[in-house]
């Protein structure tokens, strides 16, 4: 198994807080790799929420042909944030060439568009550009989206941030995403690495999916831009999530009752019964197999952790107003958030979802024998 922790906190945190938990939760994982997704960015970044920000590893000659691919269409740099280590990479680490993220003003072009339409622009940028890349074998590109940036390597987490200076001052975030294990069920590939980002919306899993096959060709299917990849069986999870935001214009509540829909016998007497029924019909193919407990983060900033019926993973919510942490076991939750009350720890069951919204207030509960927002 892996091991997943994240944080929602009102305050900017180095991501490193998140990588120590990881680290702390070791013997539940085997070092083999760290993901990363910071979101609601502070320092540098923090001042241009409105940029969008490219993530990514590139080697010189990578580095030259971004720079010379952007200006083609309009991109014009703004700020970047490097990271080229000065030492030989960890054990298990690759030698590669310089992390960044870099972000940029938009071409004259794309300004004006709706949300959606710039939302395609971002990802067909950042697909032409991972494409190319694994082509030519210069770059690698994680995101490319406002206000975010993602990290992934393989090797130890703890050491590799370490490594790659993670602990820098101006690299800080409210939200923060990360998980301790390279892909095992497929070939190690960097794209297989959790957490999986698609248009604001990121989620990362600890489990394995047996239904991937069919639910990957289900989306494939459907014409949307970034469904697409799918190196890992996990990263069904965030585009099943940015299928049920923003294809189906349902709220997060209604993830839960996709991936997992209730039995004949629970969907008896219950208020949204009829509704729910042609849901789960509609959806069918979206339905997952576990065991998987899946941590996610929508566009708003809101956080949440669900589990599915098996219930085979751990995991438990935890913190105090103004910071909140979901993770694999509760000893990540002491290392990053020790004077909380741990008596209001929460363990999601099967028919949970748990909720931190961007306020970072308080943890709520969303159980699927509620009545739900009605459908449109």
């Amino acid at each position: 198994m892996c091991r997943l922790f994240s944080l929602t906190s009102r305050d900017p945190v180095s991501p490193m807080l998140a990588i120590n938990a990881l680290n702390v939760m070791k013997e539940g994982h085997d070092g083999s790799g760290v993901g990363l997704y910071l979101h609601d960015l502070g320092g540098p970044f923090g001042e241009m929420k409105e940029a969008p920000i490219l993530s990514g590893i590139f080697t010189e000659a990578g580095l030259k042909r971004l720079s010379q691919t952007a200006a083609e269409i309009g991109l014009d740099p703004k700020y970047s944030m490097t990271f080229s280590p000065q030492t030989p990479p960890p054990p298990g680490t690759p030698k590669r060439g310089t992390y960044l993220a870099r972000a940029y003003d938009i071409p004259e072009a794309w300004k004006g568009l709706p949300a959606d339409e710039l939302a395609q622009e971002y990802t067909r940028f950042r697909l032409m550009l991972r494409a190319s890349g694994e082509e030519l074998g210069d770059m690698q590109v994680f995101s490319f989206w406002p206000d975010t940036i993602m990290v992934k390597e393989v090797g130890d987490p703890l050491t590799v941030g370490q490594y790659l200076g993670l602990d820098n001052k101006d690299l800080v975030a409210r939200r923060i995403l990360a998980q301790g294990r390279q892909n095992t069920n497929y070939a190690i590939n960097l794209y297989a690495c959790h957490p999986f980002f698609l248009q604001g919306v990121c989620s990362m899993t600890n489990g394995e999916n047996t239904a991937f096959i069919p639910i990957r060709e289900y989306l494939s299917s459907r014409g949307v831009d970034g469904y697409s990849g799918y190196q890992s069986d996990s990263e069904v999870f965030a585009h099943i999530l940015h299928f049920t935001l923003k294809r189906l214009g349902l709220g997060l509540e209604y993830y839960k009752h996709i991936i997992t829909p209730l039995t004949d016998e629970e969907l008896e007497g219950h208020p949204d019964r009829e509704n729910l029924i042609r849901l789960k019909q509609a959806c069918r193919k979206l339905i997952i197999d576990g065991p998987n407990c899946v941590i996610g983060c929508l566009p708003d900033g809101a956080m949440f952790m669900v589990q599915d019926r098996k219930k085979l993973r751990p995991g438990v919510v935890g913190g105090k107003p103004g910071i909140f942490a979901f993770s694999s076991e509760i000893c990540g939750l002491n290392a990053a958030i020790p004077d909380r009350d741990p008596s209001k720890d929460f363990q999601p069951m099967h028919l949970d979802t748990a909720i931190v919204r961007p306020d970072c207030q308080e943890v709520t509960i969303c159980n699927q024998m509620q009545v739900l927002p009605r459908l449109h």
